[in-house]
């Protein structure tokens, strides 16, 4: 029984070549976007006015509601500004009670800047980020994998291959496996305010039958499962059904997909496809449009069109 691979003719080094550039080019592109701090709730500021012996210098928290008490002048509201523009801000207030005021500010500590990660980790959450940290710092902060019982054994919970870095609403397609275990400089992604990482867990003894079928469900997988045998165990395909299958394979940040000729498959035409753990196996009811439909529902933020192998 033939593999994907196989058929398709992609080798492993040509997809991760692939990913490395793609990758590569998403990362340059946000390193030419300069990140500017704002002041955010939970941030503590230091201030000073200048040449005011009567206002010495303080250090205050912002508030949940985004502000910040001072003498003469109250609450003021600094969230979500710039240190530049609080700055701005403070002097025009000050007018009111001391000639050309002088104010400086500088953050004495800084909660605001986050990256979230949730999953099969420890300690899922929102964790303080400092210049310079990487996915694997934000994973050890998250006291790494959880464990489960597999069989009456304590193992590793995590699924890396299918694991996802989200930034700014876009999956990076980044390799958990050589970020975490092998270091790699270009996987072990610096991170920036607002990263989202779900690290999946595992379940690599399913496969997925969706669409135009009589039973759409999670299926057991065995090392000899092939197309035909899931079908088999899961009702068959109505016969409305599209002559082609999509499988989607591997790290969802980058999944190879896989157009397979169903039809020929059934009448004996082409040999059976075997399948791997955690492939999911969909049946358009028609040709491209409805397969894109449902790209656009399971994965909204990849862009997969492209990605699509034709065998024949």
């Amino acid at each position: 029984m033939p593999t994907l691979e196989e058929e398709s003719g992609q080798s492993k080094a040509e997809r991760e070549a692939r990913r490395d550039a793609e990758l590569a080019e998403l990362l340059s592109e946000y390193a030419d976007k300069e990140q500017i701090f704002t002041i955010n709730a939970g941030d503590v500021l230091h201030i000073r006015v200048y040449n005011q012996p009567d206002i010495v210098g303080t250090t205050t928290m912002v508030t949940p509601d985004g502000c910040i008490g001072m003498v003469l002048v109250g609450q003021v509201k600094v969230a979500g500004l710039t240190l530049e523009e609080a700055t701005e801000l403070l002097e025009e207030k000050l007018e009111e009670y001391i000639v050309n005021p002088k104010v400086g500010i500088s953050p004495a500590t800084i909660h605001s800047e986050t990256a979230t990660i949730a999953g099969a980790i420890n300690k899922n959450g929102m964790f303080v980020i400092n210049s310079g940290m990487r996915l694997t710092d934000l994973y050890a902060l998250a006291g790494g994998a959880s464990v489960r019982n597999y069989g009456g054994e304590w193992e590793d919970a995590a699924d890396l291959s299918h694991s996802l870095f989200v930034r700014d609403g876009k999956v990076l397609p980044v390799d958990f496996n050589r970020a975490i275990r092998c270091a790699d400089p270009l996987h072990n992604v610096e991170l920036r305010t607002g990263d989202y990482v779900y690290i999946t867990p595992r379940d690599d003894s399913v496969v997925y039958l969706l669409g135009d079928v009589r039973n759409p469900q999670k299926c057991i997988w065995n090392q000899n499962m092939g197309i035909l045998e899931l079908l088999a165990s899961c009702g068959g395909p109505n016969e409305t059904y599209w002559d082609h299958a999509i499988v989607i394979r591997g790290d969802y940040s980058v999944p190879e997909l896989y157009k397979v000729d169903l039809g020929a498959i059934l009448q004996g035409k082409r040999p059976n496809v075997r399948l791997r753990a955690g492939d999911i196996v969909y049946l358009p009811h028609d040709d491209i449009s409805e397969y894109n439909v449902f790209i656009r529902k399971l994965m909204p933020t990849i862009q997969l069109i492209h990605s699509v192998k034709d065998i024949f």
